[in-house]
């Protein structure tokens, strides 16, 4: 039969702590069926360098390089992973410094040393400055400099307070590469990787799959409960729901559409499939991103009226059948400091109150407006949901919206070089803070092309709240800044995700394995010996 099980998570940080219940779910681990685990996704890598991704590529990243820090399961505050240990040495939260662990080496042999990390982390910079514009460069605009001293310690010298740093050295941003194989000034290329984590990569076909096998070399914190993992890549989900009912994939990690959820539980009295589909709190969220190039998106009447006008609701439950969330702030619930201020401020959707905003700022309706939208990112639903928001704001008389679409690769691009007048984005957490929620996206250099110039939030409430080592204690900066964020409606938020996961009944260690990024730590997956 079909099990469906619900599970539970640190509701403050969205901790990933998924304890599962019912047949067949809890089990012995170190399995001796040594055959291979495949897991499915439709979130394939964009790039295999770590300097030049901001995205899902991070999940095969958290499983072939390594971190300074990382997060053992169940935990929300990083701990020590290539480092031996890891600490503040100021009290003005501007001096972090990590000593290595003795021995380390990468997967050629070479040595992981101090200048190995500081050349890691000081590429990040230098490749964003050369024009690469996808990558993390970002979450690192408090680091000054790294400097060593021997081949054991490295010390990042910030130029603010930032009690958020360490967050960043145990998130994939900060991979730890070979600087003999990857350019100090450019994306390595090719289709291999140098790293020194828990795996592998045996082999890679972009847009198909990777091969992980056990690193026999790594020396980090991970107790690995298999000897290899492989996923596959699939830009259909329909497809990738057969290959896991046909036995083809052990696991699907992302991907799912509504429907696929809605179908496969409610053929669980009725097959024989032995699979588990397992429902958690998800971190996720999707918004639209109004660019301040484009004269349209630009006018705060327009943007305002749009907000109006979204209906959360009949897009959660007729798009996505209740599997999501409405959200009315960028901080989803369960994350300190979340509110609720586009609903205070813009309350139930409303096409009067939308004309008159636009009436009083002058604007003749229709106002015209492009859309765009991603088709193989964030599953085939993102066509349905965008649908929706064209008919919502069709039917209200005031827009007239054009829909277009293009395939992730072109999409990151052409949205960071400003081509885009409004377009729709999904976050997952680099970390699980509400940082993490706002500093992204404001500033004249964020992670969406389109600067976002608020002072008040990036020159005093980030500061602000960065300079407390209590992160439970900042949500009256962040309140703030959502509250800005809302007035301003340059970021308008749709949904919050749930986590959902399908998978083969005898596959356990699920509940371990998501990081509080929900990124998989595919190490911690096994066969069960017994159910």
């Amino acid at each position: 039969m079909f099990n469906r099980t619900r599970s539970s998570r640190i509701a403050t940080a969205l901790a990933a702590v998924l304890p599962l219940a019912g047949c067949g779910l809890v089990s012995e681990s170190g399995s001796g069926d040594e055959r291979t685990i495949v897991v499915g996704t439709t979130s394939a890598p964009s790039v295999l360098d770590p300097a030049g991704a901001w995205d899902g590529s991070w999940e095969l990243y958290r499983n072939v390089y390594q971190t300074l820090l990382y997060y053992p399961s169940g935990s929300t505050s990083p701990q020590p992973d290539a480092a031996e240990k890891c600490e503040f040495t100021d009290t003005s939260s501007r001096t972090y410094r990590c000593t290595l662990k003795e021995g380390l080496k990468f997967s050629n042999g070479n040595a992981l040393d101090a200048k190995a990390v500081k050349a890691s982390i000081d590429r990040i910079m230098t490749v964003a400055e050369n024009g690469v514009k996808t990558g993390p460069a970002g979450l690192l605009g408090s680091l000054d400099k790294v400097t060593t001293s021997g081949d054991l310690t490295v010390t990042f010298h910030l130029n603010k307070a930032d009690t958020t740093f360490p967050f960043v050295l145990g998130s994939p941003a900060t991979s730890l590469v070979d600087p003999e194989q990857y350019p100090a000034d450019s994306l390595r290329e090719g289709n291999s990787i140098i790293g020194s984590g828990p795996y592998l990569l045996e082999s890679y076909e972009k847009g198909a799959k990777s091969v992980l096998v056990k690193n026999p070399g790594y020396k980090g914190a991970a107790d690995l409960e298999n000897n290899g993992v492989t996923i596959r890549y699939f830009t259909d989900s329909t497809k990738m729901v057969s290959a896991l009912e046909d036995k083809d994939i052990d696991l699907i990690l992302r991907g799912l559409t509504a429907e696929e959820i809605v179908e496969l539980d409610s053929k669980g009295a009725k097959t024989e499939k032995k699979l588990a589909l397992i429902e958690g709190t998800g971190a996720e969220i999707r918004y639209l991103v109004f660019n301040p190039k484009d004269a349209r998106a630009n006018n705060p009447a327009v943007r305002k009226s749009v907000a109006q006008i979204i209906d959360r609701d009949v897009i959660a439950r007729e798009v996505y059948q209740g599997t999501v969330e409405p959200l009315y702030s960028m901080v989803p619930a369960g994350v300190a400091g979340h509110t609720t201020d586009f609903f205070d401020i813009f309350g139930d959707p409303d096409t009067q109150k939308a004309a008159e905003i636009l009436s009083d700022a002058g604007i003749t309706a229709p106002v015209k407006l492009t859309l765009w939208y991603t088709t193989d990112r964030y599953g085939s639903s993102m066509a349905t949901e965008f649908k929706e928001i064209k008919r919502q704001l069709d039917a209200s008389g005031l827009f007239k919206i054009t829909l277009k679409s293009s395939p992730w690769a072109d999409y990151q691009q052409s949205y960071q070089k400003g081509r885009f007048p409004v377009f729709g984005r999904g976050w997952f957490p680099d970390f699980p803070d509400p940082d993490n929620f706002i500093a992204p996206f404001v500033g004249e250099q964020n992670a969406l092309g389109t600067p976002y110039d608020v002072p008040e939030i990036t020159d005093t409430l980030l500061p602000t709240s960065r300079k407390e080592a209590d992160r439970g204690a900042v949500t009256k900066q962040f309140a703030r800044a959502q509250e800005i964020i809302a007035e301003d409606a340059r970021l308008i938020p749709i949904w919050q995700g749930k986590q959902y996961i399908a998978a083969s009944q005898d596959i356990a260690g699920i509940e371990n394995s998501l990081d509080p990024s929900t990124i998989m730590q595919m190490w911690h997956l096994h066969r069960k010996t017994s159910w």
